[in-house]
């Protein structure tokens, strides 16, 4: 059962403290130890203006972040409050909620631009919040977003000349959401009621003009229109009109605040608890507790190492750590199966490999489960090396354990003999033939025994060889024998261990038959299982490509109608270099596989040439 958190109260989760982001350990104790899927809901905005209480209406508590009754701003840095999610089962919600922007007491305000920045890259859903009303002034205070172009990048490599990086932004940014508090206006626009989102939408409408105020003014509604495609709008009355009351807000019964405010924040939960979705990055990538805590050590050590942070290089560190994980779980599943399904001698060395076989499968569906962008496979490999060298662990337990049955078991059997060829029995005339006969019947009760294992023959071999130079030597002592028949008895018992000596070949030329056919198994479920697993990733991948370019024709489709041509014009590029990369998704899959394919091809260690050659017609088969 997946592990989650139901915090008491908030902790610090990134400090801010002399111009200086740092990490607060406990609060990455608490995420390390969350392995359900995360929804982060992240508010952000001017200080003072009530983020600390909207975020302790979704914690359902009126205490929790702390709120004060002063000027002076209370949160520093970014709080966190990990909670059970209210209405998806197995999923935690974690808030956080971010030191008030702009405030005079700060000394760089650079500060504020790397919070907001992290408020976006951590959170599902990012909350704005405002006060009054969404004019001039409410946007030219969020300027902060037009700034993530310098203080995000998508992916670590540069990109083509005429696209920037931030086209990629809406793939993985969170949904936006844009609290109004103590609204007095009336939602209506020309003469027409309009909802709450219409107001937003309409709020979000660029300026026909080209001075450079008007442009300033744009920016930050392009941004939001660009960046954010999904977004909404909730106002909100004051929580009281008694300005003593509004002071100790926290304190207030439910039935002591403003029944337009307790209907509006109602709401407010609702959506949030219904709609905001579980925190993702590229390609359908799901974050859970202990990925969110790599994700805000990584981005934090970018910012405070004067770089800037990366999706691309997060995702990387996440899949390192992870695919660690991943090859460790994978590996264990294995041996606890293997340990459990086991039991040792097998009778034949082909039980053995099928259940290798069966528990290699599993394990390399664990691994697939867990991981993620292995793209040169080198966890895979990993995974496949280790699990050859647990392969080799088992099959040297089954033999060694084979060997010691078989040895006690003619160890007893054989008891009567030695005691006889002990007490010169066979040192008679006609000694020989006794003894071959008394030989004789050792191993055929030999034969009899149940599960010998692998190494029946080979034990049964030592002890008829261990035999030999007694048989010589009674043979020479018989005196009822002719030299004739004493020749030919020798000739025999030659040709019988020649026989003997082959038919070990044999099974061990079968059972290294088997060996490779075993690993033609392995090297085929490899592929099966890693074409699977592509096709899902360029699935996710599509449709996070498609959906940018459904987002990028929406918002050129919404510049044309507003009248500004030449900027809907501009889109043109990216619209262009979008429906590229969806082009080459689809049609470069192919010749990925191939190439991955080839690389599989070491990961079951080196295969003799016709098993090379199997696995080029299994490439075949899998790509038709």
């Amino acid at each position: 059962m997946a592990s989650g958190s139901n915090m008491k109260a908030p902790i610090c989760l990134v400090e801010n403290q002399e111009e200086q982001l740092t990490v607060n350990p406990k609060a990455l104790e608490i995420l390390d130890k969350i392995s359900q899927p995360v929804t982060v809901v992240t508010i952000a905005g001017q200080y003072r203006t009530g983020k600390s209480y909207l975020m302790n209406r979704l914690a359902r508590q009126n205490h929790g972040f702390p709120l004060g009754s002063t000027i002076r701003s209370e949160t520093k840095g970014i709080w966190m409050w990990c909670l059970p999610h209210p209405s998806k089962p197995n999923h935690t919600l974690v808030l956080l909620d971010t030191e008030g922007l702009g405030d005079v007491e700060k000394g760089d305000p650079k500060n504020d631009l790397w919070i907001f920045a992290l408020a976006v890259l951590l959170s599902s859903t990012f909350v704005y919040n405002s006060m009054s009303t969404i004019n001039h002034q409410a946007l030219e205070q969020l300027h902060y977003v037009t700034e993530l172009t310098g203080l995000i990048r998508a992916k670590s490599s540069p990109r083509p000349a005429d696209v920037e990086d931030s086209t990629e932004f809406v793939s993985f940014f969170p949904d936006f959401v844009w609290t109004v508090r103590d609204f007095v206006l009336e939602l209506v626009l020309d003469g027409h009621p309009i909802t709450e989102d219409e107001y937003l939408e309409n709020a979000l409408k660029l300026i026909p003009g080209k001075n450079p105020k008007i442009q300033s003014s744009n920016m930050p509604r392009e941004c939001i229109r660009h960046f954010f495609p999904k977004r909404k709008c909730f106002v909100f009355d004051r929580p009281t009109s008694d300005k003593k009351l509004l002071a100790h807000v926290e304190q207030l019964s439910e039935d002591q605040l403003d029944c337009n405010f307790q209907s509006q924040s109602k709401n407010f939960c609702s959506y949030i608890f219904t709609h905001a979705k579980t925190k993702n990055l590229r390609e359908g990538i799901i974050v859970t507790g202990n990925r969110l805590r790599t994700l805000v050590v990584t981005y934090v050590d970018a910012i405070n190492n004067g770089s800037v942070p990366c999706l691309e290089n997060a995702v990387t560190t996440l899949a390192q750590c992870e695919n660690t994980v991943a090859v460790q779980k994978a590996a264990d599943h294995y041996s606890e199966q293997m340990a459990q399904r086991v039991r040792f001698p097998t009778d034949t060395l082909q039980e053995l490999l099928d259940v290798h076989a069966a528990c290699e499968r599993e394990a390399l569906a664990v691994f697939m489960e867990l991981s993620f962008k292995d793209e040169n496979r080198e966890f895979q490999k990993k995974l496949m090396d280790t699990i050859e060298k647990k392969k080799k662990d088992f099959s040297l337990q089954n033999e060694e354990a084979s060997v010691k049955y078989c040895q006690a078991e003619l160890k007893q059997l054989s008891e009567t003999l030695m005691e006889r060829i002990s007490r010169g029995t066979f040192s008679v005339p006609g000694g020989h033939n006794l003894f071959l006969e008394a030989k004789k019947k050792v191993e055929q009760y030999y034969k009899l025994v149940p599960r010998k294992g692998v190494k029946a023959n080979e034990v049964l071999q030592n002890f008829l060889q261990s035999q030999a130079a007694i048989e010589k030597s009674i043979l020479q002592s018989d005196k009822a024998l002719t030299d004739r028949e004493k020749d030919l008895a020798a000739e025999r018992a030659k040709k019988e261990a020649a026989e003997k000596e082959q038919e070990l070949l044999r099974q061990k030329q079968t059972e290294q038959q088997q060996m490779m056919e075993a690993r033609e198994r392995s090297y085929q479920e490899n592929l099966a299982q890693l074409k699977e697993k592509m096709e899902r990733e360029r699935e996710n991948l599509l449709r996070e490509q498609e959906k940018m370019l459904e987002h990028k024709l929406k918002v050129q489709k919404e510049l044309l109608i507003e009248g500004f041509k030449e900027k809907s014009e501009g889109l043109h590029r990216e619209i262009d270099h979008m429906r590229k990369e969806i082009e080459r998704t689809k049609n470069n899959w192919v010749s990925t596989f191939f190439d991955v394919a080839g690389d599989a091809c070491m990961i079951t260690l080196p295969l003799p040439g016709k098993l090379i050659g199997a696995g080029l017609k299994i490439l075949s088969k899998l790509t038709q």
